[in-house]
């Protein structure tokens, strides 16, 4: 007997019995997949019956919202602090209005008022007395804008047997921003302290998470960042821009009509 091709046969039969048992894995695996998505994408009215648990008992899935947000108005009032900017401590003061006409979608228009001034690391790079450097900085002083919100998840908390129900909103929108630098101390021979105050137009978006207190009262966080382009300071004369971002992290509580 040829032992070469006895072995051969032997790893032929040991390699397709690996296949078969690769390809019945990945069959299963893609079967629990499936039912798995079948039972997560339940609609907001189905129900589960645990017969076995209670008779007269059914269990809602999640999607059984206990407030809505379609064909409502909502207006809040915020403040918070700005977290961009290495030379700068500021705050902000924030007021939105807005209204969902359907339970994922809405619109909300927002306006803000920041406080900005220099703070120790701007100090520090200065060192007045000493040899230092003019640190460039942008002080955000108010922006206006609006965006459309998409709200696609929501979540129930249980803390110490109570339930907290929280939305997700998601808004992506446009801001007109004011904003006040010293580019006068970088482009001037004698480091001109006079602020230059100006305009731009940029890309706005904000994450926050809504905390329902009652059918009317929420409380609510909110991460709010705008990219704008500006043009950096430049002696020579020549014109260069550069993007810049504004990131405001606000508290707010608001009031659903």
């Amino acid at each position: 007997m040829n032992h070469g091709r006895f072995f051969k046969m032997i790893s032929r039969m040991l390699d397709m019995k690996s296949k078969f048992t690769s390809v019945f894995s990945l069959l299963s695996f893609s079967f629990l997949i499936m039912v798995s998505i079948s039972k997560v994408n339940a609609s907001e009215g189905d129900t589960y019956s645990f017969t076995w648990l209670d008779p007269d008992k059914e269990v809602y899935v999640l999607q059984n919202r206990k407030f809505r947000k379609k064909n409502r108005a909502h207006i809040s009032l915020g403040a918070g602090i700005t977290a961009s900017g290495a030379f700068v401590d500021s705050k902000n003061f924030q007021g939105r209005l807005g209204y969902f006409f359907r339970e994922e979608w809405g619109f909300e228009a927002i306006y803000s008022i920041n406080n900005g001034e220099e703070n120790d690391t701007a100090s520090s790079v200065r060192n007045n007395g000493g040899t230092g450097s003019v640190p460039f900085r942008r002080i955000v002083d108010s922006y206006m804008g609006g965006m459309v919100l998409w709200s696609p998840f929501y979540s129930k908390i249980n803390t110490f047997n109570k339930i907290v129900y929280v939305d997700w909103i998601i808004g992506l929108g446009v801001a007109q921003l004011e904003e006040t630098n010293n580019q006068l101390e970088l482009t001037t021979f004698n480091n001109d302290p006079t602020p230059t105050t100006e305009n731009h137009t940029g890309l706005m978006w904000d994450i926050g998470m809504k905390f329902y207190l009652d059918q009317n009262f929420d409380a609510k966080i909110d991460l709010t960042a705008i990219h704008y382009k500006a043009d950096q300071p430049n002696s020579n004369g020549d014109t260069k821009s550069s993007y810049y971002s504004n990131w405001d992290v606000t508290f707010s509580v608001g009031y659903s009509f």
